[in-house]
């Protein structure tokens, strides 16, 4: 006979509305035995019982070159497998083959004893070997991209099983598990139909009594994910939809919720600024053009701040030289070094870093009309050099130049630029790295110390004066865009950027090769926009205020 349990639960499957309307069906299908009708009903209302659906993430060491590894589990998983499961886990988990490598997930299902299971699914995360961490050859903490890339593919499965909650365990580094499972989760869907988004389900840290929670490092690495992912936001936004009008509103209303002062600029105040180098990028364009100032005091307003200049040609169709038909479609994210500074922003203020920034963004359209600047036009920069436009389409450092030279009124501590300013970054680098060009050995080492952490790293770039010299080659004016000579295009952007910074440590950044991602190469990232180096960024920052990390000029 059934007993208690079982009874009750027949009673609630009977009182359930779901339920009901199978029952007279059921009925139709009668036998003598009172017992037997129990039972088979029981067996049918099985799938109408309200499960939670909630997930576990946990990691499990293992040499990926040893099949025959049977797996450690980290503390937090061998307490699960013990306490919850009785030890079932790891037999299961042993048994379904070989241990998951870097970057892979094992689901078990029901791995709990209970008939209705806490956790319906748990996915076993591959983190490598135990002694994993930072590979000088690579430059990249190994140990915590493999808990991002691991975590992140876990929660992409699981998100596709529409799992309403995921539990992510620390996995030997909070802020990197948090930021392997936003990142990974995340999907640019705002234009899609209600009804036809993928749900993307809640995360949160796992943590039991008796073991220490790291929950700070847990809301850090949430802060990092959530900038980047508002950089692919704003990335993947159409650019009929994110003019520079657009674009201004968008970044007032995310920003003055977090504390961070937002200036807009209009036409007449660039003209007033004699800014005429951003100014005739954006005639042809019937969006006039637009100047942000963010502002964020984080300490003392007499501490000097550290600037961010970011390009925001919110479409580039390379003007009068037209780009190709197949670069064309990606050029709505040519706003890039935009996105970053205006995410950096949010999640400094987030953070409540102690220092002061400067956000400086010149944004306009790059377009072709009866107004464009042509090939041969000259053009005077604020501090009054004549600029000859090669080529239209090497625009982006005509944009920031002026933002360069208008950045040296807030007498920064050093000024950091990005933007995506040379297409030959991607033969260099492909994905692997963004290319930092400075005049600073200090920022480098700051810069590559923390892109180490955030596992979006950085390369450097030779800034030498034999770029210089091909950037000043014309006769007929100060500096060129494009410059004479052939290849080191890149090398030579950053040379004319340097025309215009005459004094203090500085920093460029070019992201063009990482714009955009394949969504192979990093399983935290989905195809399309990537937001890179936003995370890279945040850390450098953080890394300038704390004394202890900072590396130091040696003598």
């Amino acid at each position: 006979m059934f007993g208690k349990t079982r009874q009750l639960l027949f009673s609630a499957c009977i009182r359930s509305p779901v339920c009901r309307r199978y029952v007279p069906k059921l009925i139709k299908r009668s036998y003598a035995s009172q017992a037997i009708n129990q039972m088979l009903l029981l067996q049918q209302m099985d799938i109408c019982a309200d499960q939670p659906s909630r997930a576990l993430v946990i990691g499990v060491y293992a040499d990926e070159e040893d099949k025959n590894d049977a797996g450690i589990l980290t503390p937090a998983g061998w307490r699960y497998n013990l306490q919850k499961t009785n030890g079932r886990l790891i037999e299961v988990l042993r048994m379904s083959g070989p241990m998951p490598k870097r970057g892979e997930a094992r689901l078990l299902f029901a791995v709990e004893p209970e008939r209705i299971p806490y956790y319906s699914v748990v996915a076993v995360v591959g983190l490598g070997k135990e002694c994993l961490g930072y590979n000088p050859y690579e430059v990249l903490d190994e140990q915590k991209e493999a808990i991002r890339r691991s975590v992140a593919a876990a929660c992409r499965i699981l998100a596709e099983l529409d799992t309403d909650r995921i539990e992510v365990e620390n996995c030997g580094h909070a802020e990197s598990a948090a930021e392997g499972a936003a990142l990974g989760i995340w999907l640019y869907q705002e234009l899609r139909d209600p009804k036809s988004r993928i749900f993307v389900p809640a995360i949160d840290l796992y943590a039991t009594k008796d073991e220490v929670c790291d929950i700070e490092g847990w809301r850090i690495g949430l802060q990092k994910a959530a900038a980047q992912n508002l950089t692919r936001q704003l990335q993947e936004m159409p650019s009929n939809l994110l003019t520079p009008t657009a674009f201004a509103q968008n970044v007032v209303e995310v920003l003055c919720k977090s504390g961070v002062n937002v200036e807009v600029k209009v036409e007449g105040w660039a003209e007033s600024q004699s800014m005429h180098a951003f100014l005739a990028v954006g005639k042809a364009s019937c969006e006039p053009p637009i100047f942000l100032e963010l502002s964020y005091y984080g300490t003392c307003a007499e501490e000097r701040p550290i600037v961010l200049v970011g390009q925001g040609i919110t479409y580039d169709a390379g003007g009068l030289c037209l780009k190709k038909k197949k670069e064309l479609f990606n050029m709505r994210g040519d706003m890039t070094g935009a996105a970053v500074v205006v995410a950096t922003c949010r999640a400094v203020a987030g953070l409540r870093l102690p220092v002061n920034i400067r956000g400086l963004i010149p944004l306009c359209e790059n377009v072709v009309g009866c107004n464009s600047f042509r090939p041969g036009d000259m053009v005077k920069s604020m501090n009054g050099k004549t600029i000859e436009v090669q080529c239209t389409d090497h625009e982006d450092v005509l944009v920031l130049a002026d933002a360069l030279l208008y950045a040296q009124n807030f007498c920064p501590k050093c000024i950091i630029d990005i933007g995506t300013c040379s297409g030959y970054m991607r033969q260099s680098l492909d994905e692997a790295a963004c290319g930092v060009f400075t005049n600073s050995e200090i920022l480098w080492q700051q810069i590559k110390h923390a892109s180490m952490h955030t596992g979006d790293r950085v390369w450097r770039f030779p800034l030498w004066n034999f770029y210089s010299k091909a950037v000043r080659a014309g006769g007929r004016s100060d500096v060129q865009n494009y410059g004479s000579g052939r290849g080191g295009r890149p090398c030579k952007a950053a040379a004319f950027l340097r025309e215009f910074v005459p004094c203090g440590q500085w920093m460029h950044i070019d992201a063009t090769n990482v714009m955009v991602t394949n969504g192979i190469d990093f399983e935290y990232l989905r195809r399309g926009m990537a937001g890179r180096p936003t995370r890279t960024l945040i850390e450098f920052i953080a890394q300038t205020i704390c004394k202890d990390t900072a590396p130091k000029m040696g003598k």
